[in-house]
């Protein structure tokens, strides 16, 4: 195609995607139509013109992907995709309807979207994924990425911007849009294109600097940025925001904004539509969109998983143990793959990569990059675990929010857990891990306490649906399984039980070992308990607990190496609700120390001492 009559046909499609996203948004009587107008340009031209694509199949293997990270933008989103033929124009205007899967922000309900997104400065980090992706499957497709400028104060930006540069993605495209106004005020940069080109050529990536709404200018940065090899690029686009509707643009206070229904409306329709160019008019670009030149070869078939190797009583610590799972994993299974945030020497991951050394993907000191990527693998076909000291994946914690949301099979592992980690003191003692993870909905939360548990677990976790989340330790606990043990997703397991048994008092890692020790001290003195191995706590063995309660009296006791929020004993107190069971929780009250474990424990009261006297108390 000529290309004045393609640059004229993209300008027309571009302004259709204007005029979708106000009416939309009108409909709607709420979103952010300004944002969307300020982008549209860059969007036509990538959607109809640069992507390679196929709009009736969503998840070809092949195929370019999109993130949006400005996801207050969807109905731009929406809106490329009705001028692409995926659905009417019309199925626009049922923006944030109920019963519609056009939300407010992108979710993974619709299939060509891979992340949610909404949460700021967190697109380019599933990005990463995405692009690490395509090497993993040895596919040629491409990553694009919109970023709005306000986003670019968000630090997790800048993490994601050193390690797409360190692995050299020059499959990344990212494309900044920078319309100068945030929600509440001006950017920090506004229209200063050269404060972004500066930072971002700084950080090692291919910049190209461009006016944002010059078609000519965007199919030539689209192009140049295929050609750059060995890192990544970024095409800053200076925009208007609230382009083509004269009373909007550039104006502050329109920020999350419908233009109203009736006269407001109406003039700013007809003054989009007297934008259309005759030139453009009658051109099909929805069927030249470029396909998808070939699919990657499937995976092959996993292999059964090498089952634990270990006697009765060996001193193994669960986070040893998972990194032996996760080698393990990976033979068996070429979609495993590792993150790492520099304490591999510590989670053990480390065993994973030397052996796959291609699949290993270090993060160095950057938790929210780390999971955000492991993210956009999971949403492209991987199966990622990243690891890390537990403490430091709440730094991450809005990205698990997103992961949930977005319920993509990312399986973490968070080390060092509790006051049981000794002299590092508090803040490496990872005490609200639990809670954090178990406020989700769709996350599997497991706490196993030997080295056969955490690598029966570590397969499990591998294989179950959505996101999934493990707490390993660092002291060495026994082997108390056997290595043909089952265990189950949202099972438990009942270690001592007698008819006798007043109380049940349920552990998980370090707390189990001390709940078998109260019981030895409780039995020589002739009171009988029933101990249970709680190692899945989300989803939780509700009937399992609520049985063991009714069998003792009614009582049961949790002990936790964790804060009493969230923990254990909520998750128990929550699954036995209504039956008529007590329950008493010891957890760590206060703010712990440095100190050896053991005198930890004591002194923070979830030692075997402290469960005597609690059983003691209650029975």
């Amino acid at each position: 195609m000529d290309r004045a009559v393609l640059v004229a046909a993209l300008t027309n499609a571009a302004t259709r995607l204007r005029i979708d996203s106000v009416r939309a948004t009108t409909e709607a009587g709420s979103g952010h139509p300004t944002t969307c107008c300020s982008a549209a340009d860059l969007v036509a031209a990538l959607f109809l013109a640069e992507m390679r694509w196929d709009p009736s199949d969503p998840q070809h293997a092949g195929a370019d992907r999109f993130v949006l990270s400005k996801g207050h933008a969807a109905p731009l989103l929406y809106a490329a995709w009705g001028e692409a033929g995926v659905m009417p124009r019309s199925e626009v205007l049922r923006l944030r309807e109920l019963t519609s899967d056009l939300e407010g922000h992108p979710t993974p309900r619709l299939p060509f979207v891979d992340v949610a997104t909404g949460s700021l400065g967190q697109g380019l980090c599933a990005s990463i994924g995405i692009a690490l992706n395509a090497r993993r499957i040895k596919s040629d497709y491409r990553t694009y990425c919109l970023l709005g400028d306000g986003e670019s104060a968000e630090g997790s930006v800048w993490e994601a911007a050193e390690i797409a540069q360190h692995e050299g993605l020059d499959n990344l495209c990212a494309i900044i849009d920078v319309n100068g106004l945030g929600q509440s005020r001006p950017t920090m940069w506004r229209h200063d294109l050269g404060q972004f080109e500066r930072r971002w050529r700084g950080f090692g990536w291919h910049t190209i600097t461009i006016d944002g709404h010059d078609m000519n200018a965007i199919l030539d940065a689209y192009a140049e940025a295929r050609t750059v090899k060995g890192r990544p690029t970024m095409i800053v686009a200076g925009t208007v925001k609230g382009k083509g509707v004269s009373f909007t643009e550039g104006k502050d206070g329109w920020h999350g904004k419908a233009i109203k229904k009736g006269d407001e409306l109406n003039a700013a329709l007809a003054e989009l539509e007297a934008q259309m160019v005759p030139a453009g008019n009658g051109i099909d670009l929805a069927g030249r969109i470029a396909r998808p030149s070939s699919r990657p070869t499937a995976p092959t078939a996993p292999k059964p998983v090498a089952p634990p190797a270990y006697a009765l009583g060996d001193a193994v610590a669960t986070r040893e143990a998972y990194g032996t799972a996760l080698a393990k994993l990976g033979a068996a299974d070429e979609r495993v793959v590792a993150l790492d945030a520099d304490v591999k020497n510590s989670t053990f991951s480390e065993r994973f990569e030397k052996i796959f050394p291609d699949r290993f993907h270090q993060n160095f000191i950057a938790e929210q990059v780390m999971v955000g990527s492991a993210m956009g693998l999971a949403a492209r076909g991987a199966i990622p675990f990243p690891s890390t000291f537990a403490a430091f994946l709440t730094r991450a914690a809005d990205f698990v929010r997103m992961m949930a949301i977005s319920n993509v099979g990312v399986k973490l592992a968070g080390s060092h857990a509790g006051v049981s980690i000794g002299e590092d003191g508090p803040s490496q003692m990872a005490l609200e891990d639990l809670a954090m993870f178990r406020a989700q909905p769709n996350i599997a939360v497991l706490y196993p306490s030997d080295a056969v548990s955490a690598e029966k677990l570590v397969a499990a976790m591998a294989y179950h649906p959505g996101p999934a989340y493990m707490r390993t330790s660092r002291p060495k606990t026994p082997v108390i399984y056997g290595n043909d043990e089952a265990f189950p997703i949202g099972g438990l397991k009942v270690l001592r039980q007698s008819a006798a048994d007043v109380v049940t008092v349920v552990g998980a890692g370090v707390t189990l070992f001390e709940a078998l020790k109260a019981y030895d001290l409780l039995q020589a003195g002739g009171t009988a308990i029933r101990v249970i191995d709680l190692y899945s706590l989300s989803p939780i063995d509700k009937d399992g607990l609520i049985a063991a309660g009714r069998a003792t009296g009614g009582r049961i006791i949790t002990v936790e190496d964790h804060y009493p929020a969230g923990g254990i004993g909520d998750a128990v107190s929550e699954a036995v609700g209504g039956a008529g069971i007590r329950v008493e929780r010891i957890a760590v009250r206060d703010i712990p120390r440095s100190g050896k474990p053991e005198e930890l424990l004591e002194r923070f009261g979830i030692s075997a001492a402290h469960i005597v006297a609690a059983v003691r108390a209650l029975a």
